[in-house]
């Protein structure tokens, strides 16, 4: 039987006030249960991308890179609070430099264009920039799993269905989760459901806000600066357990003996997901100039032309 399991949905310090996974320690804490990967899907961006992937990289543990992004209700552009307020969520995962590439344009264009409460992608993105990229469903808020929830299964199915026509037969999967919520069973029963129905792989992934189980303290504190509450307001948001931590594949199995094969695609996702960022090089853009010039003489007419439309009749000295 396969003993790893890597983890896949991890929220580090770069989820700002959200998560409390500071990397030096994450990566300590996968370094000591002797996982071999481990991935990092902050939050609608991918600022600390670079910063794991060396620092996992030293510790002899392949990075995986990848964001959770926050989907819009309708298109990015959407911007009314009557329809596009709520959003969901979607794991997307690097494969190769073709994703790391995609994915960059994707959360790029969530700030620049879709941002409305959180910066979202929409589907006409996503199917624009989904090659090399691998999706998992996400945690309740998801699409899928949000509408499990609201018991629409059909609505579930049609998204599920949506998400693989997008991002290819492979590349998609149905991710469960379990961290001791009434409403996660629900959801998992309609996931497992959905996958017999359809033909889609499940995916079993913790959704990792702290390293340790005793640092959801520390972590409830943290989204109470996040909310402007403080922690005797009852009606704060709090997380309903303190589970959301770095799981070993034993406890994993224990929330999951009934879909071990979801604790193994962790292994096989991960090891389809190879990147490597080179450091040493520059990489410089390359500009085409007019026909007659060179890149320094075409930059030189440039200046001259930027003089004189800012400055009238400009003096040799100017």
């Amino acid at each position: 039987m396969n003993k790893d399991f890597i983890h896949l949905h991890v929220h580090t310090e770069y989820s700002l006030l959200d998560g409390f996974s500071r990397l030096d320690k994450l990566i300590d804490r996968a370094k000591e249960l002797n996982m071999q990967a481990i991935a990092i899907t902050d939050h609608g961006c991918m600022f600390g991308a670079i910063d794991f992937y060396k620092k996992a990289k030293a510790a002899g543990i392949k990075p995986i890179i990848g964001c959770e992004v926050y989907t819009a209700s309708r298109g990015l552009r959407d911007k009314d609070p009557n329809y596009d307020k709520k959003y969901g969520h979607l794991v997307l995962l690097v494969e190769n430099m073709t994703g790391y590439k995609n994915l960059i344009k994707l959360v790029s264009t969530s700030y620049v264009e879709g941002f409305y409460y959180k910066p979202r992608v929409d589907i006409e993105e996503l199917r624009q920039h989904s090659e090399g990229i691998i999706a998992l469903s996400a945690c309740l808020a998801g699409d899928v799993s949000n509408n499990i929830l609201n018991r629409n299964y059909e609505k579930a199915k049609e998204f599920a269905l949506l998400y693989r026509d997008i991002f290819g037969e492979d590349n998609f999967y149905l991710e469960i989760q379990d961290h001791h919520l009434p409403e996660q069973k629900e959801v998992n029963a309609g996931l497992v459901k959905l996958s017999k129905e359809l033909g889609i792989p499940l995916v079993a992934t913790n959704d990792l806000h702290y390293v340790n189980k005793e640092d959801a303290k520390i972590h409830d504190v943290l989204m109470c600066i996040q909310m402007g509450k403080t922690l005797n307001d009852p009606s704060r948001m709090k997380f309903g357990s303190d589970e959301f931590y770095l799981k070993s594949r034993e406890e994993m199995e224990e929330l999951f003996p009934y879909a071990i094969d979801a604790l193994d695609n962790t292994v096989k996702i991960a090891q389809r997901c190879n990147i490597e960022f080179d450091f040493n090089t520059y990489h410089l853009p390359r500009y085409d100039v007019p026909e007659g010039y060179t890149t320094e003489s075409y930059l030189r007419a440039l200046c001259f032309k930027g003089l004189e439309e800012r400055y009238k009749n400009p003096t040799q000295d100017a």
